[in-house]
């Protein structure tokens, strides 16, 4: 019975098209990475599994997810640098898709006509590889990091990708979009991930708190299962203060990007970033519940395109 009730959590939860919404055959992950092979071991529940508190397994399961189902043969991170869950990453591309398919007759555009931007996209580069790899779409991936950007770069590089993917780095470490969008470049999404935590302390109380649900309570020294860099993980006002500032700056340049997005984790701060949304007069604005096991979050989207517009918009760009 727990065996089926696990599958059954993970199929409701997920996207229907993301690619995990079933438990991972590690037979098969082992069969394109067999580093992952002496990392396995059998779980309570009597099924194979990792040690999610082991970063190298973390990582290593990632390997073996991106080369299995989006054909990444290389791909490495940095010691100590944000290694994300694929699953939920994908979900967020998953949804986004959804939301353009909205505008454009119930059919998601797809192809190098698409144009996204993911701000702050970490040394790890997984959202533009989703979604290259799902919908054919054209990436730039911002970053304040210069060691994120070079790790990104390197796996463009080495999985062939320099047509679909540009790196840009953010100099202006307390700006978003100025000196990343170009004058006559537009984006039909902007998508983010925010550093959610609003100081250095509040992160790692997260970190017990993650380390507690994971069941380990005996490690003394606590290391951050999935990584994370300082500017990856807070920020001064945290999530809220970072979004209401994506949305301020959004609205100097309405007409650069069809919808901007970002993930919101902690519910609380919905309102707080509503009331920015209303304030810069956005045209209409979504808000997408998202969940993978016991953790939910949601997506908050927003134009300022009129009806018209968004038609226009999709008839010039995605129905050449």
């Amino acid at each position: 019975m727990t065996k089926t009730k696990e599958i059954i959590i993970e199929k409701v939860n997920l996207h229907p098209r993301n690619k995990h919404r079933s438990r991972y055959d590690f037979k098969q992950l082992i069969s394109v990475c067999s580093e992952l092979a002496p990392l396995i071991s059998i779980n309570k529940y009597n099924n194979e599994s990792i040690d999610f508190t082991n970063p190298i397994a973390v990582k290593t399961l990632n390997k073996a997810l991106l080369k299995y189902f989006y054909g990444i043969s290389n791909w490495d991170i940095p010691e100590n640098y944000l290694c994300p869950p694929i699953p939920g990453r994908a979900d967020y591309i998953h949804y986004i898709a959804d939301l353009l398919s909205t505008c454009n007759n119930g059919v998601i555009p797809t192809g190098k006509s698409v144009k996204a931007l993911d701000i702050g996209m970490g040394a790890n580069c997984i959202y533009p590889i989703i979604g290259t790899k799902e919908y054919g779409w054209k990436f730039v991936g911002s970053d304040i990091d210069p060691v994120a950007i070079k790790s990104a770069n390197e796996i463009i590089k080495n999985n062939k990708l320099s047509d679909v993917i540009e790196c840009r780095q953010q100099n202006l470490k307390h700006i978003i979009f100025r000196g990343i969008i170009k004058p006559t470049e537009t984006f039909d999404i902007t998508m983010c991930n925010p550093p959610f935590h609003a100081s250095l302390a509040e992160a790692n109380a997260g970190t017990e708190r993650k380390w507690k649900n994971l069941g380990n309570t005996k490690t003394k020294k606590r290391v951050l299962n999935f990584g994370g860099q300082n500017a990856e993980l807070w920020c001064k006002g945290g999530e809220k203060e970072f979004v209401s500032r994506m949305v301020e700056e959004s609205a100097e340049i309405p007409e650069k990007c069809f919808w901007f997005s970002t993930l919101i984790s902690k519910q609380a701060n919905l309102k707080g970033v509503y009331n920015a949304l209303i304030r810069a007069q956005a045209f209409d604005i979504k808000t997408i519940d998202m969940a993978q096991g016991q953790k939910v979050s949601r997506i908050v989207a927003w134009t300022f395109l009129n009806r018209a517009q968004q038609t226009e918009w999709a008839q010039k760009r995605w129905n050449k």
